[in-house]
């Protein structure tokens, strides 16, 4: 089983991700870790953090010589921000009262500030904010980073393309070569795969700065090459589709998760959305004539390509604040201003990247098994014999 967790605030020390579970010999890219933090880094409509930090990982257990060595992979990435912040939260008791000068007392609405502040007792929403903060993604997106290069040794590539930001929306399909494209693309602004399209987006995320406001939008993670058998039908938690939804929906702002064309499926009939399948007798696979299912069918892969979508709100933190009640006063108030982006739909992609990536990799750690890297190639090919002969 292929396991991941977090740690460290948005102004502290460092943001710390451990993953268990990964297999022996498994060859460990620096650079790639490195470019997918710096991806998560980019997009238009960031603000001034980006500016200060330059994410770099640095692993201090479970790899040696390149290759994991069958342990827990621990790694951390510095904050470079914390020089600001280590006399206002410090590890250790102080007498100082310099804390003071960051107390935020007036909650955000739609952030985390207000129901966590009442959930830990604390009548200041600092220690809510620091862990809840999207900075956290950092992490994920590192831990995601392995999750990518054991799929990328069996064949399957994950990318993801920006579909809508505001009103602004795709409306024609993606295709994956065009998605990975523009993923390569680090000048893209918003990682739309129409220039057209991505133009008027920009055009919304201006309006938005302008405004004083926020924009949201939604961002598709394809799966490309992804086996036929992955997770079950079986029981509830087995469901890849269900793990997948709840691994998306986990990301800070995302408030809906798509698998395939399932919103516009529920308003439709079953002979408008139904994939019909044949045999291609040459390639010696099952086909769909198309992939309205988003690559799963009772929570199992069918071998087309895996489609989730993610529907990010727009950030909590506006400039131009909205009503709130002092958690001191109760008296109303302009919310807080904490530093923040406007629009980080492109990131989010990045980040739901990382999160299909660890939950896919899991589901292949579970139906190939291995303690290494060799193991699980064997266990593997013999299954792709197996549904080449079916």
């Amino acid at each position: 089983m292929l396991r991941f967790f977090t740690a460290g605030e948005s102004h502290g020390q460092a943001l710390l991700a451990f993953v268990s579970g990964l297999p022996a010999a498994l060859p460990v890219d620096l650079e790639f870790i490195n470019l997918e933090l710096h991806r998560r880094q980019l997009g238009y409509g960031r603000g001034g953090r980006q500016k200060i930090e330059k994410d770099r990982a640095d692993i201090f257990a479970g790899v040696r010589h390149g290759k994991t060595i069958g342990a827990p992979v621990a790694l951390r990435i510095e904050n470079r921000d914390w020089v600001n912040w280590e006399k206002i939260l410090p590890v250790e008791a102080s007498a100082e009262s310099s804390a003071n000068e960051r107390k935020l007392l007036a909650p955000r609405p739609g952030h985390a500030d207000l129901a966590g502040s009442q959930k830990f007792n604390f009548h200041d929403a600092r220690y809510v904010l620091e862990r809840a903060s999207a900075r956290e993604t950092a992490a994920r997106v590192a831990a995601g980073a392995f999750a990518k290069l054991l799929l990328r040794e069996l064949g399957t590539e994950i990318a993801s393309h920006t579909v809508q930001v505001g009103h602004v929306q795709l409306e024609r399909a993606a295709h994956w070569d065009e998605i990975c494209a523009t993923c390569a693309d680090l000048e893209s602004p918003l990682r739309c795969v129409d220039p057209t399209v991505q133009k008027k987006m920009t055009a919304e995320v201006d309006a938005a700065l302008k405004a004083g406001d926020t924009v949201g939008g939604i961002f598709e993670v394809i799966a490309h090459n992804v086996p036929v058998g992955l997770g079950s039908h079986a029981q509830w938690d087995e469901k890849l589709d269900g793990r997948l939804a709840q691994a998306v929906m986990s990301i800070q702002a995302v408030k809906g998760v798509e698998i395939g064309a399932g919103v516009t499926a529920a308003g439709s009939y079953g002979s408008e959305v139904q994939d019909e399948i044949s045999y291609d007798k040459s390639a010696k696979r099952f086909r769909r004539s198309s992939n309205r299912a988003g690559g799963l069918e009772g929570g199992i892969t069918n071998g087309e390509d895996l489609v989730v979508r993610g529907y990010l709100k727009p950030i909590s933190t506006l400039r131009r604040a909205l009503g709130t009640a002092d958690m001191i006063t109760k008296e109303p108030v302009r919310a807080a201003y904490e530093r923040s982006d406007w629009c980080v739909v492109p990131a989010a992609g990045v980040a739901g990247e990382a999160m299909v990536g660890l939950v896919l990799a899991d589901a292949f750690l579970q139906k190939f098994g291995g303690d290494s890297l060799a193991e699980m190639r064997r266990n593997f090919d013999n299954y792709a014999r197996q549904i080449d002969e079916f």
